[in-house]
């Protein structure tokens, strides 16, 4: 089976880092945040997220969008006042992470096309 999604945790900056690989659709997200959860992948101490789609695309219809802003807000506990930055090359995935934006409830995301401004939002 190839690997989906990685994480890493930066801990002098406190960004916890999930990279995604391949065709990334609603249920892999969600999966994927579950497999974080039990496995303790998400620090206490963290200060934020970055999700990196670089290396992926979204397989996701337009109007599923709210569907990744209600898990987020479903699982406030974790998300809640965290910034959560969302970062992609691709013209075309840049629509998803606009789109959950405008939902945000709780937590905050923010699209990016460049790992140093997500960073600079993310610690900022």
């Amino acid at each position: 089976m190839d690997e989906k999604f990685k994480y890493h945790y930066d801990s002098s900056m406190g960004i916890l880092y999930k990279t995604y690989y391949g065709l990334i659709t609603i249920e892999d997200i969600e999966s994927s945040w579950e497999y974080a959860f039990q496995n303790n992948l998400i620090p206490k101490e963290r200060k934020g997220f970055i999700l990196d789609y670089r290396q992926s695309n979204f397989s996701i219809k337009i109007d599923h969008h709210y569907r990744i802003a209600d898990f987020y807000k479903k699982h406030i506990d974790v998300f809640g006042n965290f910034r959560i930055a969302i970062l992609t090359e691709n013209p075309r995935d840049i629509v998803i992470p606009i789109l959950v934006e405008a939902k945000d409830d709780g937590y905050c995301s923010k699209p990016f096309y460049t790992l140093e401004a997500a960073i600079a939002w993310v610690i900022g």
